[in-house]
């Protein structure tokens, strides 16, 4: 087996966290999760997954959202009452 080496990158404090703690409940270090994408991406010659921008979280939704939340904490949100919609399978 070639030897370990170190690779450092920066994550922001929130992110690392919530990752270390998908990996544990994966059963997984955050090291393994690494290696396994890296190992991926050297076989593959690709990012194993779609890289794309999610319009959900555009610069207007999610300000529009800011603002619904904002109305529902200030009891500015109004609701009106509505049948349950039934979806056949």
């Amino acid at each position: 087996m070639a030897q370990a080496v170190n690779v450092n990158f920066r994550m922001d404090a929130d992110l690392k966290k919530s990752m270390e703690q998908a990996c544990s409940e994966l059963g997984m270090s955050m090291t393994t999760a690494f290696t396994i994408f890296a190992k991926k991406v050297s076989r593959e010659k690709r990012i194993p997954f779609d890289v794309s921008v999610d319009p959900f979280y555009s610069e207007s939704n999610l300000r529009h959202l800011e603002n619904l939340a904002h109305d529902v904490a200030t009891g500015q949100a109004h609701f009106a009452e509505h049948e349950l919609l039934e979806v056949e399978e």
